[in-house]
């Protein structure tokens, strides 16, 4: 079959068993082969191929709610609802998000790119559906670690007293991004080898090969229920929730997949009907990785599962810089703890966790307590330091204002994939927290320029005594330092002073060399500043350079409303300096998803941008 001609599913209803299996096996080849091409999320979709193509056949999309947790999951949604053809342009600009997108597809009913939102989604379309006496299926897939969050326990702990019909798919792979953690995923192994799917399959077999036939249809799904209810719900999770439970079943198994689907869709209460499916099934490299290598990737050779992309041997990602110091620091002070919620790969802490598994704690997908936990441990004259994305921590904002700021304690937020994230786009840039972050009090905001600064201003956050964040970004820098020195908290470097300039560029992190090199390339009249802190700012530096009474530009790649030029303009104001700022950064908008170099001359944030209107400025 020509996956690119596929428009809707409606083709579904006509295959047998064995024509799904075959096109399973299509599509996950074709999956392995385009994302080889584009990056993407790979051993994430290719667990859910058989799952999708079940789902698709048994309910009728888009009248059916068919929506996946997280969204990284839906790539076969994609492809069986007519997207084939667009995979060639995956996550670039302006193309196929990696993620459902409403606005691509009236098949893509919910979107999210943080987990542990389809339980409350799939509820609320549930009560919607009720209240206007409609009738349609509500079919949440949650996987990958969703199910441990903490919002998804409150949306089974009402679902289970709504009682409304809903079909949970538990997509049960035993990972998130790498292995899961915690009770629950104890609890849930439980689940998979006390009672085998095929333990009871001769029970459901018989009695589904009866439930088509006409009026005996609800009697024959009671006995379905009694079945599954005495042998499994009351010794797992949901039976505490008073959700009803069908499973395990094989989620490679199209026949047993169909069967389960069939019958929870003629039940009227919600059910959680539990797949047991292997992430990256079919491709070894993804089957073998157990530490989250292949969950999402760049473009990469199929045979040998090489990059195809290679960095510049004497760069190493920027989250690796902050381990490589976190080790050093650790190896000295043996009350450096590190957290993290499930992103031990992604934030590159494999190294730390490996040395010191006794201080390392992987919460899994649980960023609230993640905080609230960093807390405890800093009142307990610990000195934890919080490893977690930018964009994460936006659900964490309650126990870092309420738990950690409120009581001044010593947590140090290492805040991965700050800024733009290009192909991941508007769900996970972390462009953020600056503004949401710099109203709290007590807290200490600050990026580094480079390697050696990230360094020190790690060893100064672990060194003071108040919640102090250090945003890094995505990418790769050099790291030839092995010392740390202590950085006045709030200081500012102005890097080329000269009583002749005409200007003033303030901003902060990669920008400031970038900025730097321009302008001494080019040999133009600007001052740059280094504004490595956001809060507090370098009030001394700052009134200074307001004196000189010369232009005055804010460059920075976060959003305008709350960042480094609004923190400026009202200290400014509050002491009574009248000036001029013009501000580079991002407007009232979510940015979209593409390369960073599209996204910030999409936003008009581009290193070129700027340059023309300072040349403009000083000439």
């Amino acid at each position: 079959m020509d996956l690119t001609k596929i428009e809707n599913p409606l083709f579904l209803k006509e295959m047998n068993v064995k024509e799904c299996q075959i096109l399973s096996n299509q599509i996950r080849s074709f999956l392995i082969n385009s994302i080889s091409k584009t990056g993407g999320h790979l051993a994430s979709n290719l667990g859910v191929v058989e799952l999708t193509v079940a789902l698709h056949k048994v309910f009728d999309s888009p009248k059916d709610k068919i929506f996946f947790d997280v969204g990284h999951q839906a790539y076969t949604h994609k492809i069986l609802t007519g997207r084939a053809k667009d995979f060639s342009k995956l996550r670039q600009y302006k193309s196929l998000s990696g993620f459902q997108k409403r606005e691509e597809s009236i098949h893509d009913v919910w979107e999210a790119g943080h987990s542990s939102t389809s339980l409350s989604a799939a509820l609320g379309m549930a009560i919607a559906r009720d209240l206007n006496k409609e009738d349609y299926n509500i079919v949440p897939v949650i996987g990958d670690g969703a199910l441990g969050s903490g919002m998804a326990l409150e949306a089974l702990n009402e679902i289970g007293s709504e009682k409304r019909k809903l079909i949970i798919i538990f997509n049960d792979n035993d990972m998130s991004i790498s292995k899961n953690v915690g009770a629950m995923t104890k609890g849930f192994a439980k689940l998979r080898t006390e009672k085998t799917y095929n333990a009871i399959k001769d029970d459901l077999k018989h009695t589904l090969n009866k439930s088509f036939i006409g009026k005996g249809v609800l009697y024959t799904l009671r006995n379905v229920k009694n079945v599954v209810k005495n042998t499994i719900v009351n010794r797992g999770i949901f039976g505490e929730f008073d959700i009803d439970y069908l499973g395990p079943v094989d989620g490679h198994n199209i026949k047993d997949l169909i069967d389960a689907f069939e019958t929870a869709k003629n039940h009227d209460k919600p059910i959680v009907v539990h797949v047991l499916t292997q992430k990256g099934k079919g491709y070894k490299f993804c089957e073998n990785d157990e530490c989250g290598k292949w969950h999402g990737i760049g473009p990469f050779d199929v045979e040998t599962g090489k990059p195809l992309i290679g960095n510049d041997g004497n760069l190493i990602p920027y989250s690796q810089v902050v381990t490589n110091a976190l080790i050093q620091l650790a190896t000295k002070d043996e009350n450096i703890i590190t957290i993290t919620p499930a992103m031990i790969a992604g934030s590159k802490l494999e190294k730390f966790f490996a040395k010191f598994p006794e201080r390392s704690f992987d919460c899994g997908i649980a960023e609230e307590h993640a905080v609230t936990l960093s807390a405890a441990l800093a009142l307990s004259n610990k000195r934890p330091v919080l490893s977690i994305y930018s964009s994460f921590l936006q659900r964490g904002y309650d126990q870092l204002n309420h738990d950690v700021c409120r009581m001044d304690l010593p947590v140090v937020f290492c805040l991965d994939r700050a800024g733009l994230v290009g192909e991941d786009g508007d769900t996970h840039h972390g462009v953020f927290d600056i503004s949401f972050m710099r109203s709290l009090p007590n807290i200490i905001l600050s990026q580094p320029k480079d390697a050696t600064e990230a360094r020190n201003l790690l060893y100064t956050g672990l060194n003071q005594n108040h919640p102090f964040s250090i945003r890094i970004p995505r990418g790769s820098i050099e790291d030839s330092s092995n010392s740390f020195e202590l950085i006045d908290i709030g200081s500012w470097e102005i890097l080329n002073d000269n009583d002749n300039n005409k200007a003033i560029v303030f901003t902060y992190g990669n920008d400031v060399n970038a900025v730097l090199n321009k302008v001494t390339v080019n040999n133009l009249p600007i001052t740059v500043i280094n504004c490595r802190f956001f809060k507090p700012i370098d009030t001394t530096k700052l009134e200074y350079l307001i004196k000189k009474d010369i232009k005055m530009v804010v460059y920075e790649s976060d959003m305008l409303a709350g960042g480094l030029g609004s923190a400026i303009l009202e200290w400014a104001n509050d002491n009574n300096f009248s000036i001029k700022l013009k501000r580079f950064g991002i407007n009232d908008i979510y940015v979209g998803h593409g390369s960073n170099n599209l996204l910030r001359k999409d936003c008009n944030i581009d290193i070129n941008s700027l340059f023309d209107y300072l040349i403009n400025l000083v000439g």
